[in-house]
């Protein structure tokens, strides 16, 4: 049986007796439920990032050429020592 006050001492917590017998009911489920799967034999079982068969459809990143700066600033409305100049956003 799980003593629920340990837990409750961790957790800085403070039980109602009724509720803690709940409580324990529950939690005595779950230690059974995950002794029934520590049972389980997974040793030749390769381990899984996700049951989804989802594959990355993005692009490989590739390379390119850069267009020179002086082209790219061309069209600036404004700009200060070779980069674009725009509203100041803090005070």
């Amino acid at each position: 049986m799980i003593e629920i006050k340990e837990y409750e001492d961790m957790a800085m917590l403070e039980i109602p007796d009724d509720e803690r017998e709940v409580l324990s009911g529950r939690f005595n489920r779950l230690a059974d439920g995950f002794s029934t799967l520590e049972k389980i034999d997974t040793d030749d079982v390769e381990p899984l990032v996700t049951v989804l068969d989802l594959h990355n459809i993005m692009r490989e990143d590739v390379t390119k050429k850069l267009l020179p700066r002086d082209e790219i600033l061309a069209n600036a409305p404004e700009q200060y020592d070779g980069y674009f100049q725009v509203p100041g956003t803090l005070e």
